[in-house]
Order: C-alpha cells, then sequence, then structure tokens
C-alpha cells in the first residue's frame, strides 16, 4: 500500500467502522480488472461477486427483522429497491471510493473513477473483502451501518422512481439523468434539500425533502411524469 495513500486508507476504514488484519485484501477490493489486466495484480472481481452474494444476505436479514410480518414478494421487492447499482454507487460516493480506485490506463482515461459500474462493483467488493477477513458478522455490521436508514425511509410499496427514471433515461438518451443540489438550508438535525434533474441534457423538475435521496426521489417522481406527457422526448 503505497505510503503517500496511508491516510486515505486508515480515514477509509474508519468510515468503515472496521480495520483489516489483511490490508491486502482491501487493495484487491479496489483494483479493478483493468488494473489487474495491466499489471498483473490481483483485481476485484471475485471479492465483487463475493460480495454481492453477502450484501442480498445482509439486506435480506435486516429486512426480514424490520418488517417480520411482510411476505416474501414484498421483502424482494425492498431489496431491489435498496439494491441497485445506483444506489450502491453512492454508498461508493459515501465513502469516498473513487479517488482511491486502482484502474488501469483506458479506465482512468474513461472517467472510470466516476461510473457507476465501477463504484457500485467496489463498494461490493470491499463488503467481501470485509466478509473474508472479518466475516459475516462483520459485513452484516457494515451493512447495517450504511442501509438502516435507507430501510427506516423506505416505506411498503413505494415506488423507486429514481432507478425507473434510470432505466427509462438510458434506454431513450443512452445515459443517465443527472441530478443537483440547488439548496441546503436549515441545522444539521433539520435539513432541508433542493434538487435539480436533467434527462437527456434538459432540466425536467426539482424535488425538495428532508435527505438527498428523498429529494432526489421527488425530482424523479416529476421528470417521469414531463417524459410521459411529452411522449418520452427530454427537448
Amino acid at each position: 500500500m503505497a505510503s503517500n495513500n496511508k491516510s486515505q486508507w486508515v480515514a477509509l476504514q474508519k468510515e468503515l467502522g472496521y480495520s483489516f488484519a489483511d490490508p491486502a485484501l482491501l487493495l484487491r477490493a479496489l483494483t479493478h480488472v483493468s488494473r489487474g489486466r495491466d499489471d498483473g495484480a490481483g483485481h476485484n472481481e471475485v471479492l465483487e461477486f463475493l460480495g454481492d452474494a453477502v450484501l442480498d444476505l445482509a439486506v435480506s436479514d435486516l429486512l426480514m427483522r424490520r418488517f417480520p410480518a411482510r411476505s416474501e414478494g414484498d421483502l424482494s421487492k425492498m431489496r431491489a429497491a435498496l439494491v441497485n447499482t445506483s444506489a450502491l454507487a453512492e454508498k461508493a460516493a459515501q465513502l469516498d471510493l473513487g479517488p482511491l480506485l486502482r484502474l488501469g490506463k483506458g479506465e482512468e482515461r474513461s472517467g472510470g473513477r466516476t461510473k457507476s459500474s465501477i463504484l457500485a462493483g467496489a463498494f461490493e467488493a470491499v463488503l467481501g473483502a470485509v466478509y473474508q477477513d472479518g466475516g459475516f458478522e462483520a459485513a452484516r455490521r457494515l451493512v447495517e451501518r450504511y442501509f438502516t436508514c435507507d430501510v427506516k425511509e423506505k416505506k411498503l410499496g413505494q415506488q423507486d422512481y429514481k432507478t425507473r427514471l434510470q432505466e427509462i433515461s438510458q434506454m431513450l438518451f443512452h445515459a443517465p439523468p443527472t441530478y443537483r443540489i440547488v439548496s441546503e438550508s436549515g441545522p444539521d438535525h433539520d435539513k432541508h434539500f433542493v434538487t435539480e434533474i436533467a434527462v437527456g441534457g434538459k432540466v425536467l423538475g426539482k424535488g425538495e425533502g428532508k435527505t438527498k435521496k428523498q429529494a432526489e426521489q421527488q425530482a424523479a417522481k416529476k421528470a417521469l411524469g414531463e417524459l410521459q406527457k411529452s411522449g418520452g422526448r427530454a427537448a
């Protein structure tokens, strides 16, 4: 592990709430396959595969404990809303994984540090590394740390507008929607966010909420309505 990155690695482990007995696992978790191919080092594909399975189990456990009376179908829908590429990329951004990723030259040039798929994979790989290093309980605590708030905010039957809009935007414009915080006000315990959303290069609405996620969901809902009215045209 490079010495100039030492403080970043320490900060990451503090943010994770987990200290690695084998730091090489964390290094591998943040090494994209493109870098592994370039220099012959190990990469994170297998850890990502492992983390994906651990995440499904840990989120299922979290949902079952919080909603013991819900049906299998209901729980499956909630898990799908919580665990998707967009949501996992957000978790990676919270952890500031982008600057720590080890990428090949091609991915570096093409903006790999901000790609949702790479960030989401890195989050899963880090979870897989925690599992391999410290066992399921350590991984479960990490999932609980980062998903409990989402579970509390999630209402059964509430549509995940962001995920739906992401799918439509990719299909129509071959690019994801973009969110921009227009304003942030209030004290830490009572924040208010206003978020603007653009799809296909055009602003289609604003959303408000007590969290960034709520504001983005409301903005995505409005954008979906606008696209529906215009027959799928952003401009």
